[in-house]
């Protein structure tokens, strides 16, 4: 819920309701999803999860809100707390473009898979001096800076030009292999790995 949350309010959004009306109707659909249990409809073979979850939040819109009531805000069930409270503040940040709903959706889902393997990437460097370190090194993990950056990191490091590239070439690899694990929940195939992988790498260009 929480990775997903923010993409699914940017599609709704982008259909042309208000924040409070996108706000209430994610919610509400979160809520419809996991009462109905519609998780354990979900399996690699059947397609992609992100897909899956699209289809259900539009035939959602389309069809069960009508017949549902509008969450009061303050009041009924309180299933999960997710940070909604600036929602609006990130959707205002999207670009002024033509892009569909979907598309929008997908922008926002390759984000939020970037901001999870970076969560889980930062969680494995253990203590302040190693968080320091990440925060140095993932500079490199988008680009290449050039041969100054790496002077500069390894001054900043303390250690030599060279185990600053090291470093950097481990942190890329644990990287991908982050990155595939986390797209290896959502589909199927080996292949489909790779097609995401492409994909996430189109939304994020």
């Amino acid at each position: 819920c929480r990775t997903y949350w923010y993409p699914l309010y940017a599609f709704v959004r982008r259909k042309g309701y208000s924040p409070q009306e996108s706000e209430d109707l994610t919610q509400g659909f979160f809520a419809r999803f996991l009462e109905k249990r519609s998780f354990q409809g979900v399996a690699p073979q059947k397609g992609r999860f992100r897909t899956f979850l699209l289809c259900s939040l539009t035939n959602f819109l389309a069809n069960e809100w009508d017949k549902s009531q509008r969450l009061k805000r303050g009041g009924g069930l309180t299933f999960l707390q997710l940070e909604t409270a600036h929602a609006e503040e990130a959707y205002s940040q999207e670009p002024a473009d033509n892009a569909t709903p979907e598309h929008v959706f997908d922008r926002q889902w390759a984000v939020r898979m970037l901001e999870l393997v970076l969560a889980r990437l930062r969680a494995e460097f253990g203590g302040a001096a190693q968080q320091a370190r990440f925060e140095e090194l993932k500079l490199f993990l988008t680009g290449e800076p050039g041969a100054d950056g790496y002077v500069v990191v390894a001054a900043r490091l303390g250690i030599s030009e060279q185990g600053v590239k090291s470093a950097v070439h481990r942190l890329r690899q644990r990287f991908r292999d982050l990155f595939r694990e986390e797209i290896s929940h959502t589909v199927a195939t080996r292949q489909e790995i790779d097609e995401e992988l492409r994909y996430l790498v189109r939304l994020m260009s």
